[in-house]
Protein backbone atom coordinates (compact mmCIF):
# COMPACT_ATOMS: atom_id res chain seq x y z
CA UNK A 1 0.00 0.00 0.00
CA UNK A 2 1.12 3.79 -0.45
CA UNK A 3 2.82 5.51 2.13
CA UNK A 4 0.56 7.92 3.96
CA UNK A 5 0.71 11.66 2.63
CA UNK A 6 0.81 14.35 4.90
CA UNK A 7 1.11 18.24 4.21
CA UNK A 8 3.91 20.48 5.42
CA UNK A 9 4.04 24.61 5.15
CA UNK A 10 5.54 26.25 2.08
CA UNK A 11 9.46 25.98 2.43
CA UNK A 12 9.99 23.01 4.67
CA UNK A 13 11.33 21.33 1.74
CA UNK A 14 13.10 23.52 0.10
CA UNK A 15 16.65 22.96 -0.99
CA UNK A 16 19.63 24.31 1.00
CA UNK A 17 23.16 24.42 -0.48
CA UNK A 18 23.77 20.48 0.71
CA UNK A 19 20.22 19.43 -1.50
CA UNK A 20 17.49 20.12 0.86
CA UNK A 21 16.34 18.95 4.89
CA UNK A 22 18.06 15.78 6.32
CA UNK A 23 15.19 15.92 9.14
CA UNK A 24 11.94 16.82 9.87
CA UNK A 25 9.24 17.35 12.15
CA UNK A 26 5.87 16.86 11.23
CA UNK A 27 3.70 18.53 14.04
CA UNK A 28 0.47 20.88 14.22
CA UNK A 29 -2.68 18.85 13.31
CA UNK A 30 -1.22 17.12 10.59
CA UNK A 31 1.79 15.62 13.04
CA UNK A 32 -1.36 14.79 15.65
CA UNK A 33 -3.16 13.04 13.42
CA UNK A 34 -0.19 10.79 12.32
CA UNK A 35 0.69 9.77 15.73
CA UNK A 36 -2.02 9.81 17.81
CA UNK A 37 -5.08 8.98 15.08
CA UNK A 38 -2.84 6.61 12.56
CA UNK A 39 -0.55 5.66 15.20
CA UNK A 40 2.35 5.66 13.06
CA UNK A 41 5.67 4.60 14.46
CA UNK A 42 8.83 4.52 13.97
CA UNK A 43 10.41 2.65 11.01
CA UNK A 44 7.29 3.43 9.32
CA UNK A 45 7.49 5.46 5.50
CA UNK A 46 5.32 8.08 4.49
CA UNK A 47 5.26 11.03 2.56
CA UNK A 48 5.33 14.59 2.95
CA UNK A 49 4.63 17.48 0.25
CA UNK A 50 3.95 21.49 0.58
CA UNK A 51 1.07 21.18 -1.54
CA UNK A 52 3.03 23.51 -4.63
CA UNK A 53 4.80 20.70 -5.73
CA UNK A 54 8.11 19.60 -3.24
CA UNK A 55 8.11 16.25 -1.61
CA UNK A 56 10.07 13.95 0.36
CA UNK A 57 9.98 10.01 1.26
CA UNK A 58 10.52 9.90 5.17
CA UNK A 59 11.11 7.55 7.71
CA UNK A 60 9.70 7.68 11.38
CA UNK A 61 12.25 8.07 13.88
CA UNK A 62 10.46 9.30 16.65
CA UNK A 63 7.18 9.69 17.65
CA UNK A 64 5.05 10.75 20.45
CA UNK A 65 1.26 12.41 20.75
CA UNK A 66 1.83 15.41 18.97
CA UNK A 67 4.49 14.79 16.33
CA UNK A 68 6.74 12.54 14.14
CA UNK A 69 10.16 12.76 13.91
CA UNK A 70 11.56 12.43 10.22
CA UNK A 71 14.54 11.32 8.36
CA UNK A 72 13.98 12.27 4.88
CA UNK A 73 15.07 9.69 2.34
CA UNK A 74 14.40 11.48 -0.76
CA UNK A 75 12.96 14.98 -1.98
CA UNK A 76 11.53 15.76 -5.54
CA UNK A 77 10.22 18.32 -7.49
CA UNK A 78 6.32 17.90 -9.57
CA UNK A 79 5.72 20.54 -12.15
CA UNK A 80 2.47 21.96 -12.88
CA UNK A 81 1.38 19.90 -16.29
CA UNK A 82 0.30 21.87 -19.10
CA UNK A 83 -2.24 22.64 -20.53
CA UNK A 84 -3.52 23.08 -16.85
CA UNK A 85 -6.84 21.73 -16.23
CA UNK A 86 -9.57 23.66 -14.58
CA UNK A 87 -13.02 22.86 -13.55
CA UNK A 88 -15.76 25.31 -13.76
CA UNK A 89 -18.44 23.60 -11.30
CA UNK A 90 -21.57 25.44 -11.04
CA UNK A 91 -23.35 25.22 -7.34
CA UNK A 92 -25.28 22.75 -7.04
CA UNK A 93 -27.67 20.73 -3.94
CA UNK A 94 -26.95 17.68 -2.24
CA UNK A 95 -23.44 18.63 -2.18
CA UNK A 96 -23.18 17.19 -5.90
CA UNK A 97 -21.00 20.08 -6.32
CA UNK A 98 -18.39 19.16 -3.13
CA UNK A 99 -18.66 15.32 -4.75
CA UNK A 100 -17.37 16.64 -8.20
CA UNK A 101 -14.88 18.84 -6.36
CA UNK A 102 -13.72 15.42 -4.42
CA UNK A 103 -13.64 13.83 -7.90
CA UNK A 104 -11.54 16.11 -10.04
CA UNK A 105 -9.21 16.30 -7.57
CA UNK A 106 -8.45 13.02 -7.40
CA UNK A 107 -8.41 13.12 -11.24
CA UNK A 108 -5.36 15.60 -11.56
CA UNK A 109 -7.15 18.71 -11.56
CA UNK A 110 -5.28 22.15 -11.43
CA UNK A 111 -8.20 24.01 -9.97
CA UNK A 112 -11.45 24.58 -9.22
CA UNK A 113 -13.83 27.50 -9.74
CA UNK A 114 -17.17 27.73 -7.91
CA UNK A 115 -20.02 29.16 -10.66
CA UNK A 116 -23.07 30.63 -9.23
CA UNK A 117 -24.73 29.73 -12.47
CA UNK A 118 -28.13 30.99 -13.59
CA UNK A 119 -30.24 27.62 -12.20
CA UNK A 120 -28.35 26.98 -9.71
CA UNK A 121 -30.72 26.75 -6.82
CA UNK A 122 -27.86 26.87 -4.53
CA UNK A 123 -26.89 30.30 -3.73
CA UNK A 124 -23.46 31.50 -1.76
CA UNK A 125 -24.22 34.95 -0.15
CA UNK A 126 -22.39 36.55 2.96
CA UNK A 127 -21.11 34.27 5.81
CA UNK A 128 -22.68 31.49 3.97
CA UNK A 129 -20.09 32.09 0.67
CA UNK A 130 -17.22 32.33 3.39
CA UNK A 131 -17.85 29.28 4.96
CA UNK A 132 -18.87 27.46 1.99
CA UNK A 133 -15.71 28.10 0.38
CA UNK A 134 -13.91 26.91 2.72
CA UNK A 135 -15.57 23.73 2.20
CA UNK A 136 -14.60 23.18 -0.91
CA UNK A 137 -11.03 23.88 0.21
CA UNK A 138 -10.93 21.30 2.98
CA UNK A 139 -12.71 18.87 0.85
CA UNK A 140 -9.82 19.65 -2.17
CA UNK A 141 -7.17 18.81 0.87
CA UNK A 142 -8.44 15.95 1.62
CA UNK A 143 -8.96 14.70 -1.47
CA UNK A 144 -5.27 15.67 -2.47
CA UNK A 145 -3.93 13.51 1.06
CA UNK A 146 -6.55 10.47 0.04
CA UNK A 147 -4.76 10.57 -3.81
CA UNK A 148 -1.37 10.83 -3.03
CA UNK A 149 -1.06 14.23 -4.93
CA UNK A 150 1.80 16.78 -4.11
CA UNK A 151 0.17 19.85 -5.28
CA UNK A 152 -2.87 20.65 -3.81
CA UNK A 153 -5.81 22.53 -6.26
CA UNK A 154 -6.43 26.28 -6.53
CA UNK A 155 -9.55 26.86 -5.73
CA UNK A 156 -10.65 30.21 -6.75
CA UNK A 157 -13.41 32.40 -5.52
CA UNK A 158 -16.92 32.16 -6.55
CA UNK A 159 -17.56 33.70 -10.09
CA UNK A 160 -20.58 35.01 -11.99
CA UNK A 161 -21.75 34.78 -15.65
CA UNK A 162 -19.95 38.21 -16.41
CA UNK A 163 -16.37 36.83 -14.14
CA UNK A 164 -16.54 33.19 -16.12
CA UNK A 165 -17.12 35.09 -19.92
CA UNK A 166 -14.07 36.98 -19.30
CA UNK A 167 -12.05 33.85 -18.11
CA UNK A 168 -12.88 32.40 -20.92
CA UNK A 169 -11.90 34.53 -23.52
CA UNK A 170 -8.66 34.43 -21.95
CA UNK A 171 -8.16 30.62 -21.79
CA UNK A 172 -6.81 28.58 -24.49
CA UNK A 173 -9.73 26.19 -24.68
CA UNK A 174 -13.03 26.30 -22.84
CA UNK A 175 -15.21 22.90 -23.02
CA UNK A 176 -18.92 23.67 -22.13
CA UNK A 177 -20.32 20.04 -21.42
CA UNK A 178 -23.88 20.08 -22.95
CA UNK A 179 -26.15 17.55 -23.94
CA UNK A 180 -27.58 18.94 -27.08
CA UNK A 181 -23.64 19.42 -28.31
CA UNK A 182 -23.26 17.41 -31.55
CA UNK A 183 -19.20 17.19 -31.07
CA UNK A 184 -17.47 14.76 -28.78
CA UNK A 185 -15.00 16.23 -26.39
CA UNK A 186 -12.63 13.32 -27.23
CA UNK A 187 -12.28 14.55 -30.29
CA UNK A 188 -11.73 18.39 -29.76
CA UNK A 189 -8.12 19.60 -30.37
CA UNK A 190 -6.17 20.19 -27.12
CA UNK A 191 -3.71 22.78 -26.87
CA UNK A 192 -0.31 21.78 -25.61
CA UNK A 193 0.06 25.41 -23.17
CA UNK A 194 -2.77 27.13 -21.29
CA UNK A 195 -6.09 26.92 -19.75
CA UNK A 196 -8.61 24.38 -20.51
CA UNK A 197 -11.59 25.15 -19.03
CA UNK A 198 -14.24 22.61 -18.08
CA UNK A 199 -17.76 24.11 -17.70
CA UNK A 200 -20.35 22.23 -15.99
CA UNK A 201 -24.07 23.30 -15.26
CA UNK A 202 -26.33 23.11 -12.40
CA UNK A 203 -28.91 20.28 -11.86
CA UNK A 204 -31.28 22.35 -14.24
CA UNK A 205 -28.39 22.88 -17.09
CA UNK A 206 -27.11 25.61 -18.43
CA UNK A 207 -28.98 28.40 -19.23
CA UNK A 208 -29.66 29.41 -23.32
CA UNK A 209 -28.39 33.11 -22.41
CA UNK A 210 -25.60 31.48 -20.42
CA UNK A 211 -24.69 29.18 -23.49
CA UNK A 212 -24.98 32.28 -25.85
CA UNK A 213 -22.59 34.25 -23.88
CA UNK A 214 -19.62 31.41 -23.21
CA UNK A 215 -20.21 31.06 -26.85
CA UNK A 216 -19.56 33.76 -27.80
CA UNK A 217 -16.50 34.24 -26.10
CA UNK A 218 -14.88 31.43 -27.42
CA UNK A 219 -16.57 28.19 -25.96
CA UNK A 220 -17.25 24.95 -27.21
CA UNK A 221 -20.28 23.24 -26.31
CA UNK A 222 -19.32 19.50 -26.28
CA UNK A 223 -20.83 16.03 -25.30
CA UNK A 224 -19.50 12.98 -23.32
CA UNK A 225 -21.41 10.41 -24.70
CA UNK A 226 -25.22 9.31 -25.21
CA UNK A 227 -26.01 9.41 -21.52
CA UNK A 228 -26.71 12.59 -19.26
CA UNK A 229 -24.73 12.40 -16.59
CA UNK A 230 -25.84 14.26 -13.33
CA UNK A 231 -23.83 17.51 -12.32
CA UNK A 232 -21.27 15.51 -9.65
CA UNK A 233 -20.17 13.39 -12.41
CA UNK A 234 -20.35 15.37 -15.58
CA UNK A 235 -17.11 17.35 -14.68
CA UNK A 236 -15.06 14.46 -13.36
CA UNK A 237 -16.02 12.32 -16.51
CA UNK A 238 -14.73 14.96 -18.40
CA UNK A 239 -11.05 15.55 -16.88
CA UNK A 240 -10.59 11.41 -17.28
CA UNK A 241 -11.05 12.15 -20.58
CA UNK A 242 -8.95 14.88 -21.19
CA UNK A 243 -6.50 13.10 -18.74
CA UNK A 244 -5.94 9.54 -21.09
CA UNK A 245 -5.60 12.11 -24.23
CA UNK A 246 -2.60 13.93 -22.18
CA UNK A 247 -1.15 13.06 -18.76
CA UNK A 248 -2.25 9.23 -18.84
CA UNK A 249 -0.05 8.47 -21.88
Amino acid sequence: MTAPLFLVPVGSLDADDEGGPRALRLDGPEGRHAADVQRLGVGEEILVADGQGRAASCTVTAADRAALQLRVDSLWTVEESQPRLVLVQALAKGERDLMAVEAATELDVDEVVPWQADRSIVRWRAERAQKAHRKWQQTVLAATKQSRRVRVPVVADLVTRGELVRRVAESALTVVLHEEAEEPLAQVSLPEQGEVLVVVGPEGGIAAQELTALTAAGAQPVRLGRTVLRSSSAGPAALAVLNARSRWR
